[in-house]
């Protein structure tokens, strides 16, 4: 039965019982975070034969006879840049590999951009007055905090399932003030959703007011596929050809959720003419980065069927703890017609809708019952949520009976801040 058909006396009732649960559960101590995706212990064991790849009096040569030990290369070793091209369906030509972090690399890009002409005849986007950049919500909140750091304006603009509204979309870049939009094509954060082949197509085909219009492509989770029949999205690079776009799109990704987070490879893949642009700054920035790390990489995996491989491990480290997620959200949210979420079939989070108005006091119940998760409103440009609903799960990290009691929690408190919300409203 729907809370919204309960009588106040009803209500009233399983309020009792719910806070009656709720402090039960408080009185066993819980201390659970789970505001971030972090890979899970498990998961960080399963690369550890990097480590010992390279070892005393190892060739650390690369395949262009390189020494990897020493300075030089900025752009990465060959082999590298021949699996990450791969892994972002592009040519090595085309690839820059850089330290571990992708975020890092999108940092240094709008950075780049902001102090340097994008294009020729073109001022650096310091020099444009309001500039603003589109944010699909709900999104990813470092993607908002880079953007905030540069002085955007941040529009949002809403995602349904084929991806962000592109209606939308194509009305807005109409303002040459908007000079770029970030995108996390496959399974997104923290929605779950892959863009659909017409929205990737509409993106390839935008024709912005800007010319020096950028889209941030982060495909962070183009291999974090959960099942066997896992979500395919277009090739931008390949559509952007067909629409003569090519300078359109930059793409990201990184190892940091396939091998070590904090000893991962980033790499970004470019046209050309963006290159050119990028690699002006990248080679004042540094000498090279750590091509051991990229050597190390490139023989733990072999190739990218090594790769492919070892992502089936990471999926059954994680397949069963979105299952504990979206089991719970099924039996003990779903019959009260308060929550909305998704089923991924890939990525780190499952984004869950509760009841407009409600998100920052289940995040706050949670958190007095010892359950830490990311902020209500994180998942919107200045961390305002206009319906206050959204809430992101990362269920990754915690162990499985840990995750469990987790989920029971945050049902209950989902159910309260409702119950507590209809009340208020009569």
């Amino acid at each position: 039965m729907k809370y919204k058909e309960f009588s106040r006396e009803q209500r009233d009732a399983e309020l009792s019982v719910l806070w009656n649960d709720l402090n039960q559960i408080k009185e066993q101590g819980l201390q659970l975070n789970m505001a971030r995706g972090v890979p899970s212990p498990d998961q960080l064991s399963l690369s550890l034969g990097m480590l010992n790849v390279l070892y005393a009096e190892a060739d650390c040569r690369a395949s262009d006879g390189t020494d990897c030990r020493n300075y030089g290369v900025m752009d990465g070793i060959p082999e590298c840049k021949c699996m990450m091209a791969e892994l972002m369906g592009v040519k090595p030509e085309m690839v820059m590999t850089g330290g571990n972090s992708s975020l890092n690399m999108m940092f240094d890009t709008i950075s780049c951009f902001m102090n340097h002409p994008v294009l020729p005849g073109n001022p650096p986007w310091s020099l444009v007055p309001d500039r603003k950049f589109l944010c699909p919500v709900p999104g990813y909140d470092r993607h908002f905090g880079v953007t905030e750091y540069f002085g955007f304006e941040m529009i949002p603009v809403m995602m349904d399932d084929n991806g962000p509204d592109m209606d939308k979309v194509e009305e807005l870049v109409k303002d040459p003030a908007v000079k770029g939009m970030w995108c996390v094509p496959k399974y997104s954060n923290p929605t779950g959703i892959s863009y659909s082949d017409e929205v990737v197509r509409r993106i390839a085909a935008l024709r912005p007011a800007a010319p020096d219009f950028r889209v941030m492509w982060d495909n962070a989770y183009c291999i974090h596929d959960l099942t066997d029949e896992p979500d395919e999205i277009l090739n931008i690079f390949e559509e952007c050809e067909k629409t003569g776009n090519i300078d359109l799109p930059i793409t990201f990704c990184s190892t940091s959720k396939i091998t070590f987070p904090g000893s991962g490879v980033a790499a970004m893949a470019a046209s050309e003419n963006n290159m050119r642009v990028i690699k002006e700054k990248y080679k004042y920035q540094t000498i090279g980065y750590d091509k051991l790390n990229m050597l190390r990489h490139v023989r733990f995996f072999g190739d990218m069927d090594g790769m492919r491989a070892h992502m089936k491990k990471h999926a059954e480290v994680l397949r069963p703890r979105f299952e504990i997620v979206l089991k719970k959200l099924h039996e003990q949210l779903e019959d009260y017609g308060i929550v909305w979420y998704n089923h991924p079939r890939g990525g780190y989070f499952v984004s869950v809708n509760v009841l407009d108005g409600t998100a920052k006091r289940v995040v706050e119940l949670c958190k007095d019952a010892g359950v830490i998760l990311t902020g209500a409103g994180a998942t919107y440009p200045y961390g305002k949520d206009p319906f206050d609903s959204n809430i992101r799960i990362a269920p990754s990290f915690p162990s499985l009976e840990d995750l469990s009691s987790a989920m029971d929690v945050f049902c209950i408190c989902a159910r309260i801040a409702a119950l507590e919300k209809m009340n208020d409203l009569i």
